[in-house]
């Protein structure tokens, strides 16, 4: 199965948010290379928001380009077999923690944004991830800062999509 096969499928799944999940299949539908990075027209993006809710916290970064404070995520890749497996990829190399898992459920949210020209649209499909007991981060290249904030921090350092991610998350959970 192709990772375009794997989002459709992921997507007619997903429960809730009817009329933004049928605005990404429509794209996909429209746009076979929906997928990737070189699709100016809009793709699929895959990120995770790394949880520990054993001390109440989510691991956030400071993207190196938007200079804001965001989950883990980015480009699918040719690699990846799954829009799990690269929300996973990406929330790994982003945050430095290995042993990250996924949780069940599939995807928590979905969240279409505007960005920089030229691809102007990002489809995000986005998932949590639990971080291991004792878990190190570390600054990937594309990040300014890598830190874990409080439940009640987040609000005061993020925009309203991470909060909808953390609320919707913390709801899974």
């Amino acid at each position: 199965m192709s990772l375009h096969d794997d989002a459709v499928l992921v997507l007619k799944e997903y429960e809730g948010q009817e009329e933004l999940r049928q605005a990404y299949l429509d794209h996909l539908q429209t746009h076979p290379d929906g997928m990737w990075k070189a699709c100016t027209a809009g793709h699929v993006t895959a990120s995770a928001l790394v949880i520990d809710p054993e001390n109440g916290r989510v691991l956030l970064t400071l993207h190196r380009k938007l200079r804001m404070w965001l989950q883990m995520g980015g480009h699918c890749e040719p690699g990846d077999p799954t829009l799990e497996a690269a929300a996973l990829r990406e929330a790994t190399e982003e945050s430095g923690i290995t042993g990250l898992a996924l949780v069940p459920g599939g995807p928590v949210r979905l969240d279409r944004h505007p960005i920089p020209a030229p691809c102007h649209c990002h489809f995000d499909v986005q998932y949590a991830v639990l971080a291991p007991r004792g878990a190190e981060h570390a600054i990937s290249d594309e990040s300014l800062d890598v830190r874990w904030f409080g439940y009640d921090e987040v609000a005061d350092v993020a925009d309203e999509s991470v909060v909808r991610l953390l609320a919707a998350t913390r709801a899974r959970l």
